[in-house]
C-alpha cells in the first residue's frame, strides 16, 4: 500500500496528475447547463464565461476556430429553434382540433341518451 502513496506522489510531482484546467472547464460547462436548465440565467452565463475562459487558456487555437464558425452555429440553433416552435405550434393547433372533436362527440353522445329516454 506504501508503493502506491509513494506512485501517486511521484506522478503529481511529475505533472501526471490531473489537469486542473480541464476539470474546471467541464465542471464550468456542466454548472452553466444546469443553470440554464433551472431557469438562473446570469449564473448559467456567467459559468459559461469561466468555462470559455479556461479553454481559451488551455486551447487557443480551439476558441479561434470556434470564434470564426459562430455565425454558422448560431444560423444552425436558429434553425433548429425554429423548427422545434413551428412542431409545438402544430401540436397546439392539432390538440386543440382533437378537443374540440372530443367535445362534438360527448354532446352528441349526450343528445342521443336524452332522446332514447
Amino acid at each position: 500500500m506504501d508503493q502506491d502513496l509513494t506512485f501517486q506522489e511521484d506522478s503529481a510531482r511529475e505533472g501526471t496528475g490531473p489537469d486542473w484546467k480541464k476539470i474546471v472547464m467541464f465542471a464550468s460547462f456542466g454548472a452553466a447547463v444546469y443553470f440554464l436548465f433551472t431557469g438562473k440565467r446570469a449564473a448559467g452565463a456567467a459559468a459559461a464565461g469561466i468555462g470559455l475562459a479556461t479553454l481559451a487558456s488551455e486551447h487557443p487555437e480551439k476558441l479561434q476556430h470556434l470564434w470564426e464558425r459562430a455565425p454558422e452555429y448560431l444560423e444552425k440553433g436558429h434553425r433548429i429553434v425554429n423548427t422545434a416552435q413551428s412542431l409545438i405550434e402544430r401540436l397546439a393547433e392539432q390538440g386543440e382540433t382533437l378537443q374540440s372533436l372530443r367535445r362534438g362527440f360527448r354532446q352528441g353522445a349526450d343528445y342521443r341518451n336524452i332522446n332514447s329516454r
